[in-house]
């Protein structure tokens, strides 16, 4: 039922017809990195300057706004609309309300915090095409540009940081169950009745849960790529990761799915260490299960430091540590009260 028949192969990126195409951008204070990533989407081929570009911003206090619309003049494709929501659930459904027309097949998710490939939109809109998938994903290289930035990116695109995520600086194509989106069907989309707007992070996990139960498939075109920018801190990240713990645990629990053991780690070496902590005083040798989890850390934090050579690679532990732990906080919590 979701999935349409592939299109043929010569229907390829010269033959892609930009009415076809809406490309969204779900913003939310995102004044250091809007511009670059418009003009990154927007260089190249004058074909990308046909397709709807839309800034889905949800109330940013930094300038977002003024940047856009600074921009508008130069590129008449772009609109921008008030997310009031504010969620990027919420923005991509915004968008597909407003402005696909009878002629739009395919939707382009462009999230701000990244830098695309020239011709980005067309790519993934042609990935759709030839594949016939419900949805297509991407894998994503981490940059840093500060110290701590630089040990987060350098981290999460292996198993110690994303548990080996296939879209975390994947080199492989394929069809896989989950991925960061970049581009959808839009009868498909409009079928599930697009992304639960009930979910503040995780949406697409859930999403592409439903995708796979209704029959249809989500190709992962490792051929197109994006860079994205981590968080900067560790409050950031902290924050980040505790709300996808929060995301994943309401995904399993609406879906009534088993976590898969990749993410039943974290959560098992913050009980661990708990656990560890707790009966030291009676049974020391509990102090293994943290200091075990320390010694990886510290371990990664080295190897990262001698691979890189670069001080920063020290901070790999801290920023490992503290996307194991908020994430595993955020899906105990979330497994327990049920709590949004």
């Amino acid at each position: 039922m979701v999935n349409p028949a592939p299109q043929s192969i010569e229907q390829t990126i010269e033959t892609l017809d930009s009415a076809w195409v809406i490309a969204v951008i779900p913003a939310l204070n995102e004044a250091p990195h809007i511009e670059q990533c418009i003009r990154s989407l927007m260089s190249g081929d004058p074909w990308l300057q046909q397709v709807l570009l839309i800034v889905a911003d949800g109330g940013s206090t930094d300038g977002t706004v003024e940047i856009v619309r600074r921009l508008m003049p130069e590129f008449s494709n772009l609109r921008l609309i008030h997310n009031q929501r504010r969620l990027q659930a919420a923005a991509l459904n915004l968008a597909v309300t407003q402005y696909a027309g009878d002629d739009t097949r395919y939707i382009v998710r462009c999230d701000a915090h990244s830098i695309f490939p020239e011709g980005f939109i067309r790519s993934v809109a042609s990935s759709l095409a030839r594949t016939g998938a419900a949805s297509v994903v991407i894998p994503m290289d981490a940059l840093g540009e500060t110290c701590f930035q630089k040990a987060n990116a350098w981290i999460v695109d292996t198993p110690l940081g994303s548990g080996g995520s296939a879209h975390r600086g994947g080199k492989l194509s394929g069809y896989v169950d989950h991925g960061h989106h970049a581009g959808f069907d839009l009868s498909v989309f409009r079928s599930l009745g697009g992304y639960d707007e009930g979910f503040s992070h995780n949406e697409d996990a859930e999403y592409d849960e439903r995708v796979t139960q209704a029959g249809g498939r989500i190709f992962l075109d490792a051929t197109i790529r994006k860079v994205y920018f981590p968080r900067s801190s560790v409050a950031a990240l902290a924050r980040q990761y505790y709300n996808y713990g929060k995301g994943r645990a309401r995904t399993i629990r609406k879906h009534g799915k088993r976590p898969k053991v990749r993410q039943l780690l974290p959560v098992l070496a913050l009980l661990g260490s708990l656990a560890g902590l707790l009966v030291a005083p009676l049974l020391p040798i509990g102090l293994l299960l943290p200091i075990g989890y320390l010694l990886i850390l510290a371990c990664a934090s080295v190897f990262m430091f001698l691979s890189k050579k670069s001080l920063c690679g020290l901070l790999t532990g801290i920023a490992s540590g503290t996307m194991h732990m908020s994430w595993a906080a955020g899906f105990i919590k979330q497994s327990l009260l049920g709590q949004r």
